[in-house]
């Protein structure tokens, strides 16, 4: 049954289908999705750099670790060592001139030491008295980096800021 229209009455307007967005309403979300992403980036990249120094840290002292352990359950030197080009390219593990593990390079990072090389000795004691790893984003990011020293006990520790 259809409704009677009478004098003075105006026709329904017809039913628009609501299936879509309008291209107005479209433009209008990819513009704030747009400034979002904009005032986002910087620190997103920010939180990658001090990720990635973060994982390099952990890694680095996961070594350290290794390296003590091994020193300790053969009884002989352990030299932990740096890549051609420094400790950036990354680092070897050796007993002898038994290659334990490997390292690659973590690129855009900055790892710096006094010395070349780490040996442990057999009773898990570094062969130096003090050793010290700073690391750090090469470039123009600043970002917060990080120390890892190994204690004469020759345990290492990693904390946030620069080696002092």
């Amino acid at each position: 049954m259809t409704a009677a229209i009478f004098p003075g009455q105006c026709k329904p307007a017809p039913r628009r289908a609501d299936g879509g967005f309008t291209l107005i309403e479209l433009m209008i979300t990819i513009v704030i999705a747009g400034i979002l992403a904009a005032v986002a980036l910087p620190s997103y990249r920010s939180f990658v750099s001090a990720q990635r120094i973060k994982t390099a840290a952990f890694d680095l002292t996961a070594v350290l670790y290794h390296a003590r352990s091994e020193a300790l359950k053969r009884n002989a030197d352990v030299t932990v060592s740096a890549a051609t080009g420094g400790w950036q390219n990354g680092w070897t593990m050796t007993v002898g001139a038994t290659v334990v593990s490997s390292h690659e390079a973590f690129p855009g990072l900055a790892v710096t030491a006094a010395a070349d090389s780490l040996v442990y000795r057999g009773n898990g004691r570094p062969g130096t008295s003090t050793a010290s790893f700073s690391l750090s984003a090469s470039g123009a990011a600043a970002t917060a980096s990080r120390c890892i020293t190994v204690s004469l006990g020759g345990l290492p520790a990693s904390r946030s800021g620069a080696c002092s």
